[in-house]
């Protein structure tokens, strides 16, 4: 676990709501853009963390450091345009707005260094609430960018790749649980997300100590 005291337990639920919520309200808001309105007919275009959570997904992602939200559901049909690029874009706001949370954390950390002496015993919990704020975001975007169907990696790989190979995707979507599991099971998951989720948080970090030099 990324938290080993009652302060990380406490700083986390918090952390990991506003990853999961804005996760799952930027998918729905980039589909409601491009002309559907099924997630604001079914309540997910909204902050609430309520609307958005997956019982076993939120509990994944604080004991076993990855996990899931409840999926928003679209109509590609409402779409305006081509239908493949749009859900490609759709699928890819999720992921990328994680990533900018995750900057405006590392950010923050930053930030909290240089005014950390005049701010009592708060800077101390506000120090473990970014860095999880950090590593949750970092971790949602990258589990989910893996090009396993029923994660958004897969609808975006079905985005890029020419039409005519999306159809192996497209059928293996009933398989994709499955295989999910098995590679949760096996550690694969571990060894991916370990690796992709350090350096990523490593250049995030970098970047925001000279975002304003």
């Amino acid at each position: 676990m990324p938290f080993s005291n009652l302060s990380g337990m406490i700083a986390a639920i918090p952390a990991v709501l506003i990853a999961i919520t804005f996760h799952e309200y930027a998918h729905g808001k980039m589909a409601y853009l491009f002309g559907d309105p099924t997630p604001e007919r079914q309540g997910r275009l909204t902050l609430n963390p309520l609307a958005h959570l997956d019982p076993i997904g939120t509990l994944l992602l604080f004991l076993a450091g990855f996990g899931w939200a409840k999926p928003v559901q679209v109509n590609p049909f409402y779409f305006r345009g081509n239908r493949r690029k749009i859900m490609m874009l759709v699928s890819l706001a999720g992921p990328m707005m994680n990533l900018i949370i995750a900057y405006l954390a590392a950010v923050s950390l930053n930030l909290l260094g240089k005014f950390y002496l005049g701010m009592g015993p708060l800077a101390g919990y506000l120090h473990i609430f970014l860095k999880l704020l950090l590593f949750y975001n970092v971790v949602l975007a990258v589990f989910n960018l893996i090009p396993v169907p029923p994660l958004d990696g897969s609808k975006i790989l079905i985005g890029i790749l020419p039409e005519k190979y999306t159809n192996f995707l497209y059928n293996l979507e009933q398989y994709g649980p499955l295989i999910l599991l098995l590679l949760i099971f096996t550690g694969v998951i571990d060894l991916f997300l370990g690796s992709a989720v350090q350096k990523i948080i490593n250049f995030l970090t970098f970047l925001s100590s000279i975002s304003f030099l």
